[in-house]
């Protein structure tokens, strides 16, 4: 692993007592710009990261960290795009070069790799929540000094579990609470909604620097008043309550005292404030405007969605490295989903997409541009944007909602409730499905398979390739066709020419695609590929196997599958998602309800979460790639192993 240059400061600090024993007030500007410098070394070589949410608090960062006695003082990161810093910073600098790499350090807090990492994350919107609850623990243990800290983005603030908890920590006035709201007019895409819009007043108001001289005046006197501290904190409320806006102050409506907005680069400026905040007691909002990618001059003005996660960059000229292939490449299934679904409402002016806040990630952009009349991204708020669809749907409107599988388990019950129960004509587009990569097990697509097919009403299906992602879209959008739901992974698909003629399928039908009689290989989805390419190498040890690309989950195919264990006594299922209850499992439940016997081997994920690698090492790992499909061929058929192989599989 190569060894990467820390700066004066940072080479001083393994962990955060070294940056409060080590270091006075001024000398935070210095080591603020050795953490920037040192991400941009490391992130630029190593991509396969998230680089501008991580540079736009790396001043926060250190101002939190000097002031908060961590890991004593529980500090709460949100998502987790930006604890890049805090990492560095909590005795992983060495380390931080195998972020997100296979047997690396996560891209995320978690409580498993460090004690500075108070709380698991990925998914946004759950500081607030899992803070209040420690600080409530400490209130109930009489740790009455313990400070506990959330640091939540703008775009995170935007989901309900965020309101829901800033209502009830509004409602533990004694709670030892702040909350860090690092507004950045960012989550990946521009935010959107109401709040971005009243956030958006208040940094823009008139009033603005009067406030923030105000805050900086007023605070900065705090610990020279003892006692009196409450009264000048309740003065400084007062004053902001009825200097910003001409409306009432919504964190303040929720029984939070609210600081700001401040600088969130001015690391001195947030050292002071954080110190005295800690002498306030109660729910406490600082409201600190960032830049995302700040201090990087190509990030900041450069395209922000672009700078979320570049891969690897020249450092020195911003340049995005992008490797060109030799010959032409199948386009992302992302990128299929998006041209056809505006091709799909080009002809059926019912069709409407919906996206919580990820339409360049989910390919909808395309739409939104073509028709922005027709498509929305809801924020970050997936229960609303399946309700919300629900809503079109009942008054004839076809929504494609398009959400990420692992994200999509956040509004479970809203699709039982609100769209199954009702049969709902709301087609769940679930990007990502499968593993994902190096974002790790927070955020693979492991379980829609599961709790999808456990769904009445509910149509459950996943294309081999791009042809079949566009005919089963086509099919989703006809007449009565209820809730369906489409999954498939990230990354390319395996046709160059895939803008084929739409084909309606029928549903609950699969493909054979290779005739045998030694052996049936049931696929469902991409790995369908995998399959194939283990059948056209197995050709040679003799072995004949058959293959069928069985299409939907739900419901079967029961006539392929009389046929298939009528046949065959060897049955081999691929999945890329859980096997607890998936696509293996409801091939067995047929078999038993039909009295079928056949050897059923499963390969898919196993029932333990998978960390983080790249995709073709995370397939390999769980045996359903290529050559764990031909392994499970040979084991199954009794077929010689090579010493090679041997050696290899050990």
């Amino acid at each position: 692993m190569k060894k990467y240059q820390t700066g004066p400061f940072l080479s001083q600090i393994d962990l955060p007592k070294d940056l409060r024993e080590k270091f006075q007030l001024e000398d935070l500007p210095k080591v603020s710009d050795d953490v920037r410098q040192y991400i941009i070394d490391v992130i630029s070589e190593i991509g396969n990261s998230h680089f501008g949410a991580s540079l736009g608090v790396v001043e926060l960062t250190v101002a939190l960290h000097y002031v908060f006695n961590t890991p004593h003082d529980q500090l709460v990161w949100d998502v987790g795009h930006q604890a890049y810093g805090h990492k560095i910073l909590t005795g992983r600098k060495e380390s931080f070069p195998t972020n997100r790499l296979k047997g690396g350090i996560s891209g995320f807090p978690k409580r498993a790799e460090s004690e500075y990492d108070t709380f698991g994350v990925g998914h946004s919107s759950t500081s607030i929540s899992a803070a209040l609850g420690m600080a409530v623990a400490s209130k109930y243990k009489g740790e009455k000094e313990r400070q506990h800290i959330a640091v939540i983005g703008d775009g995170a603030m935007t989901a309900g579990l965020a309101f829901e908890g800033l209502n009830h920590a509004g409602y533990e006035k004694d709670a030892n609470l702040l909350v860090v709201l690092n507004d950045n007019c960012m989550s990946i895409d521009p935010n959107v909604g109401a709040l971005k819009e009243y956030l958006t007043d208040i940094t823009t108001s008139q009033t603005y620097n009067k406030v923030k001289d105000e805050v900086w005046n007023l605070l900065g006197k705090i610990s020279k008043f003892g006692p009196d501290a409450r009264t000048i904190a309740s003065k400084i409320s007062n004053a902001l309550k009825g200097s910003l806006l001409n409306q009432s102050n919504l964190f303040e409506a929720l029984n939070f005292r609210y600081f700001g907005p401040v600088d969130g680069h001015d690391v001195i400026g947030l050292a002071k404030v954080m110190e005295d905040l800690k002498n306030i007691p109660g729910p406490k909002i600082l409201h600190c405007i960032t830049r995302k990618g700040a201090g990087y001059k190509y990030s900041e003005e450069g395209n922000p969605t672009k700078w979320h996660a570049p891969g690897v960059f020249n450092k020195d000229t911003g340049e995005i490295v992008n490797v060109v292939p030799k010959s032409p490449q199948p386009p992302k299934y992302q990128e299929v989903f998006g041209h056809t679904i505006v091709e799909l409402a080009e002809k059926n002016d019912k069709i409407m997409g919906v996206t919580p806040a990820m339409p360049s990630g989910c390919s909808l952009n395309i739409m939104m541009e073509a028709m922005p009349d027709r498509t929305f991204d809801v924020g970050i708020a997936e229960q609303h944007a399946v309700t919300f669809s629900a809503g079109l749907a009942t008054q004839g409107m076809v929504p494609f909602c398009n959400i990420y599988s692992s994200f999509m388990q956040r509004a479970f019950d809203q699709v039982l409730h609100d769209v199954a129960i009702q049969n709902l004509n709301v087609v769940f587009c679930l990007d990502r499905a499968g593993f994902v990569g190096a974002d790790g097990a927070t955020h693979h697509g492991a379980y829609d398979i599961s709790f999808m097919r456990c769904i009445p009403n509910m149509t459950v299906s996943a294309p081999m390739n791009e042809a079949e992602l566009r005919n089963l879209m086509f099919t989703a959008q006809q007449e009565n066709m209820g809730p369906f739901s489409i999954r498939y992974p990230r990354g390319k698909g395996v046709m160059n020419e895939w803008k084929t003629p739409f084909q309606k399928i029928k549903v609950g039908t699969g493909r054979k695609l290779t005739s045998g009689k030694d052996l049936a290989i049931l696929t469902i989805g991409h790995p369908g590929n995998f399959a194939q390419e283990a059948i056209n190498e197995i050709k040679s040890s003799g072995a004949s196997v058959a293959h069928y690309d069985m299409r939907f989950v739900k419901p079967l195919d029961e006539t392929m599958l009389h046929e298939v264990f009528a046949k065959f006594d060897k049955v081999i299922t691929i999945e890329d998602g859980c096997l607890m209850g998936g696509f293996g499992s409801s091939i067995i439940e047929f078999m038993v309800d039909q009295k079928y016997s056949s050897e059923v081997v499963r390969l898919g994920i196993p029932d333990e979460y998978i960390h983080h690698g790249t995709q073709q090492e995370l397939w390999a790992e769980c045996g359903f790639n290529k050559d764990g499909i031909v392994k499970t061929i040979k084991q199954i058929l009794n077929l010689a192993i090579s010493e090679v192989e041997n050696a290899v599989n050990q």
